[in-house]
């Protein structure tokens, strides 16, 4: 018996063309998304490498370990951003300074070197040495200055060029030493305040290597607290629109009086975002919704009427940048909460519940607010409100190896 068998809405991501997010139940087409983003993107698909898709695609984006691919795709819905290095790929341009003093060199970087993650050709090798110094005063390094935002976030793919590991320091105001390995890593420097510039380097304070010779690709500056999926420049900043996918379904595949709403679903980062995917009839009056806020706070609410109804459940135990399964049943007498097959709680609905017309699941509030930003891998509605143990069951992983595949844990 298949977990889908009572459900009357399931998308789990496959198949897609341009404005559009194909489910697999309804058959019928209701239950399919809209899906709207007015430039191109990028993602890493079925062979693990990054790939541009063309605007208003859907992006099934696939998990990667150790550059394989693990698991199934799951869509992804990013916020826009910009990317402001000018040239984010071409580390031979002059806007890129290469610097040494003290016992370090200037470092030396040769453009299409080797293959990058998107399968071409267009790796630089960038090869540093600081020398033997240990101060402040030792280093080598390249580096790019952007224009001055408030938060910002750095990022960018880096290997070694040979079997060693090294030491290379990525630096705003802050600096985080990346342990670079033979295998392609991205590597990112979140939440700075005043970000400016991007510096990759050896210093005789950061880390132990005196020399490195690596590999690098698509570099990127954006202000937000936490990097998303790479924008290539080529010349000019670059700004990736927001994702946007609505508008699934019709009254006919839901109820108004009872029913369940469920999803596996992952966030992009703990940030003081409110982020919505909610059961609807259109407007902000009547809503079945599950929201994703700071400190890892889960809340399932509902809403009627253009009031809420009873309390919120919140569960705040929860890792929301991890895969997580998460559902609210209601009905017209209460609500609850499920997730990662524990029940949080229970609110009652009082006497003036009414849900409206039920007729849409959208990514946000209801009413074009509050996106969802993360990663989707199933999303399903139920026309009647299941049990407790079909709930537990639904939001429990089947087994330890579905769950380690799906959170990214390596098994050894």
């Amino acid at each position: 018996m298949s977990k889908y068998d009572k459900a009357s809405l399931v998308m789990i991501p496959s198949a897609y063309k341009a404005e559009k997010l194909y489910s697999v139940l309804p058959e019928n087409g209701n239950g399919d998304f809209t899906h709207d983003r007015n430039t191109t993107a990028t993602r890493v698909n079925k062979d693990g490498l990054i790939e541009t898709v063309a605007a208003d695609v859907p992006r099934l984006d696939y998990p990667l370990i150790d550059g394989i691919v693990q698991d199934c795709p799951a869509l992804l819905l990013e916020p826009s951003r910009t990317n402001s290095l000018t040239y984010s790929n071409l580390f031979t341009n002059a806007g890129w300074a290469k610097a040494g003093a003290g016992t370090g060199s200037a470092p030396t970087v040769t453009g299409d070197y080797a293959i990058s993650p998107d399968g071409s050709q267009n790796a630089s090798r960038l090869q540093l040495d600081k020398g033997s110094g240990t101060t402040t005063g030792d280093y080598s390094y390249m580096y790019k200055t952007v224009a001055s935002v408030s938060t910002g976030s750095i990022s960018i793919w880096m290997k070694s060029n040979d079997s060693n590991t090294y030491q290379v320091a990525l630096r705003v105001l802050n600096y985080t030493v990346c342990d670079v390995t033979p295998e392609w890593q991205r590597f990112e420097l979140n939440n700075q305040s005043s970000t400016n510039v991007i510096q990759i380097m050896l210093r005789g304070t950061y880390g132990t290597s005196d020399d490195a010779d690596i590999l690098i690709y698509g570099a990127q500056v954006e202000e937000g607290s936490y990097s998303t999926s790479y924008i290539p420049t080529s010349g000019s900043a670059v700004t990736r629109n927001a994702d946007v996918c609505n508008s699934a379904g019709t009254s006919a595949e839901f109820n108004d009086s009872e029913g369940v709403m469920y999803a596996e679903i992952a966030g992009l980062d703990d940030d003081v975002t409110n982020r919505w995917f909610s059961l609807s009839d259109g407007t902000a009056n009547n809503n079945v919704v599950i929201r994703i806020s700071n400190e890892n706070t889960i809340i399932s609410r509902i809403f009627s009427n253009s009031s809420a109804v009873g309390s919120a459940i919140i569960d705040s135990s929860t890792d929301i940048k991890i895969y997580f399964k998460v559902a609210i049943v209601y009905n017209s007498t209460s609500h609850s909460l499920f997730v990662n097959g524990f029940k949080i709680g229970t609110q009652l609905v009082d006497s003036s519940f009414s849900s409206g017309t039920l007729d849409k699941v959208n990514f946000d509030n209801g009413v074009g607010n509050s996106d969802f930003y993360g990663k989707t891998k199933e999303l399903a509605v139920f026309k009647e409100a299941l049990t407790d143990s079909e709930l537990e069951s639904l939001t429990s992983w089947d087994s330890f190896n579905e769950m380690a595949t799906s959170q990214l844990y390596t098994i050894r």
